[in-house]
């Protein structure tokens, strides 16, 4: 029988019990680091292979150095002692002189906190969820494009926009008008007999989930494609669903005063994704 997060060290900070930072470090500063949320279920991080792929994309974008193999051993280890939950990896570039310039040696801090299993009413998986149409836009920046950085203010202002509780995820768009993703997961659309999911290339995240659909489907001879499109493309759309490593596969039933089935081709999707749920 595994420890419970309740018996397990809320945070570590650089693999000590610790939840405290200097207030000079970069990450409070600047929004200078990374950041990785990773479900923990059975003892195992299913998709622990793209939350690693994704931090190094990270760290190459930010010019930060981590070790890499002793942030993965530290997941493996809490998530065989919790069981069940979700670690939250924080990277952090540390403290440094006032001022943008990156201090040399750059040197990382590493926050790992643990947390209770996520949450979600159930009924979103099987009958779907209406769409919050945001405002707030995503700026387009190729730089940071992809990666999980902690300047997350887009999202704190578009999750903003509702209260109410019909409301499950909200659609943002970039500064171009264009779909990119939701607040806190990636989208996917069927259109003309195919799955479309936004181009990333110049905002948005690079979900892992996503990334493991966009395998797995292609695997499974199913055609999908990452593409730029439009708000009519989403009108015209037979399916849609969004996604993310913690609830896995929501079906999109409504937006505006558009609606669409749960469809079948999201049927099969989130049986590839129970794969990876259990």
């Amino acid at each position: 029988m595994g420890m419970t997060t309740a018996t397990l060290p809320e945070c570590l900070i650089d693999g000590q019990p610790a939840d405290q930072l200097p207030v000079a470090d970069r990450g409070l500063s600047y929004g200078d680091g990374l950041f990785e949320t990773l479900r923990v279920s059975q003892g195992k991080i299913p998709l622990i292979d793209y939350h690693l792929a994704r931090l190094q994309r990270g760290l190459r974008a930010l010019r930060l150095q981590a070790e890499i193999p002793l942030v993965a051993g530290e997941w493996r280890d809490l998530a065989k002692r919790m069981e069940a939950g979700v670690i939250k990896l924080t990277l952090t570039r540390g403290v440094g002189q006032r001022g943008y310039a990156i201090p040399a040696p750059a040197r990382a801090v590493r926050i790992q906190q643990c947390f209770p299993p996520a949450s979600y009413p159930a009924e979103r998986t099987q009958a779907g969820i209406r769409l919050f149409p945001c405002v707030t836009r995503l700026a387009r920046q190729p730089l940071l494009a992809g990666i999980k950085h902690l300047n997350r203010l887009e999202q704190v202002l578009a999750r903003s926009e509702w209260a109410d509780p019909q409301y499950a995820e909200g659609l943002v768009c970039d500064t171009q008008g264009l779909p990119i993703e939701c607040t806190m997961s990636n989208l996917f659309v069927r259109v003309d007999g195919k799955w479309l999911t936004p181009a990333l290339t110049q905002c948005g995240v690079r979900g892992v989930m996503r990334e493991y659909l966009l395998d797995q489907l292609r695997a499974h001879g199913e055609q999908v494609e990452e593409a730029e499109m439009d708000y009519p493309m989403l009108t015209r759309a037979s399916e849609l669903f969004c996604c993310n490593s913690l609830y896995g596969i929501w079906p999109i039933v409504a937006l505006e005063q558009h609606a669409w089935p749960v469809g079948p081709h999201t049927e099969y999707a989130q049986t590839l994704v129970e794969q990876v749920m259990k």
